[in-house]
């Protein structure tokens, strides 16, 4: 929370403005008074969404208090938005921007400049509820899902991703929304699995199983008071669990050369797809080299590609490593190399799961 940020950080110029004083003096501050080493930083939590997370989503306020009661005394939920109100004292900055689609996020590239703004270290996603609204397919959702999974760990190659399957939807003005809920939260499981990595884990949470729109929404979508108790209830464990894992240290602390890559579908036709993969030196020192492993999701195989060079295992996983004037990287730099896949024809949206390991 910045408040308690801001105390902690007046505390040292303080007692170095005391020392300035007495030193002149010939005094020197009793043992109890020395300055403590400094705090580590507090876990960042990013809720992400869009009115149900922050319209003012006051389960945010919920599961804020009910972190603070088990003790996590050490978290600051951040956003680029302020609190929205609830009446409840908590840390209300967000990243739940009603009416958004996370379709929208994605095509129009909204997330970066978010992610670096707040640098989170943990996401909290409840997202999709507008395009499933807007009956846009699940393939697109998830694609879009994909997409912004490879923005945060290109922003944090250790980000720690909560996705919810979405609460239940019933407006009057939308009969067809809550089949197309259960048809979108289906494929979440199976999204997620083969998104996750063992360094940047994708977890779900079901918000949609025990949720009854008739009692805890207020218009057959928002959460009402009960509705946000139930939500908050249902976020906590798998935060808490997250929070006493531990966050990984900085990546780019000295010494490391790490990188991150994204995988981006640039063209789609039947029986196959173009793709993109970029990757970025994320550390403070240079890089040499780097070799990204690809696994295509859905039994799509990659066939052939370009600024790399390819070798594939027998379950279809790619390795491509990089060509010889593209591996050196500079902190922050960043390279691409190109692909074609082919896919069964009947397969969803191109999606791969990509992970890149770099020499220094």
């Amino acid at each position: 929370m910045r408040g308690t940020r801001l105390l902690r950080l007046r505390t040292l110029p303080l007692l170095g403005l005391l020392a300035a004083l007495l030193l002149p003096l010939g005094l020197t501050l009793a043992p109890g008074a020395t300055a403590s080493p400094a705090a580590a930083d507090p876990v960042r939590v990013m809720p992400l969404g869009d009115s149900i997370t922050g319209s003012p989503g006051c389960w945010r306020a919920l599961l804020w208090n009910r972190l603070l009661d088990a003790g996590h005394t050490d978290v600051d939920f951040v956003g680029t938005l302020p609190a929205q109100g609830c009446g409840v004292a908590h840390d209300g900055d967000n990243e739940g921007h009603g009416g958004e689609l996370v379709t929208n996020v994605a095509d129009q590239d909204l997330l970066p400049a978010r992610l670096a703004a707040t640098l989170p270290d943990i996401v909290v996603m409840h997202f999709g509820t507008n395009d499933v609204w807007s009956s846009v397919s699940p393939d697109r959702i998830l694609a879009a899902y994909t997409e912004l999974v490879g923005q945060m760990r290109e922003s944090n190659p250790d980000m720690r991703v909560l996705v919810a399957q979405i609460i239940p939807m019933n407006p009057g003005a939308c009969a067809a929304c809550a089949q197309r809920v259960v048809d979108f939260n289906a494929r979440i499981p199976a999204w997620a699995a083969a998104t996750g990595t063992d360094r940047s884990p994708v977890t779900v949470v079901d918000q949609w199983t025990g949720f009854d729109t008739a009692t805890d929404t207020y218009d057959g979508v928002h959460p009402n008071d009960a509705g946000n108790e139930k939500i908050a209830a249902r976020w906590f464990p798998a935060l808490a669990a997250l929070l006493e894992e531990g966050v990984p240290g900085d990546p780019g602390d000295p010494g490391d050369a790490v990188c991150t890559a994204s995988f981006r579908a640039v063209s789609t036709w039947q029986g196959g797809y173009q793709a993109e993969v970029t990757v970025r030196n994320v550390s403070t020192t240079p890089v040499t080299g780097w070799t990204v492993t690809v696994v295509p999701a859905d039994g799509a195989r990659v066939g052939q590609v370009w600024n790399g060079t390819l070798g594939t295992a027998a379950d279809g996983t790619a390795t491509v490593t990089n060509a010889s004037w593209n591996g050196a990287l500079a902190p922050g730099a960043s390279a691409a190399f190109g692909l074609i896949a082919t896919a069964p024809a009947t397969s969803p949206a191109p999606a791969a799961t990509v992970d890149c390991t770099a020499t220094s």
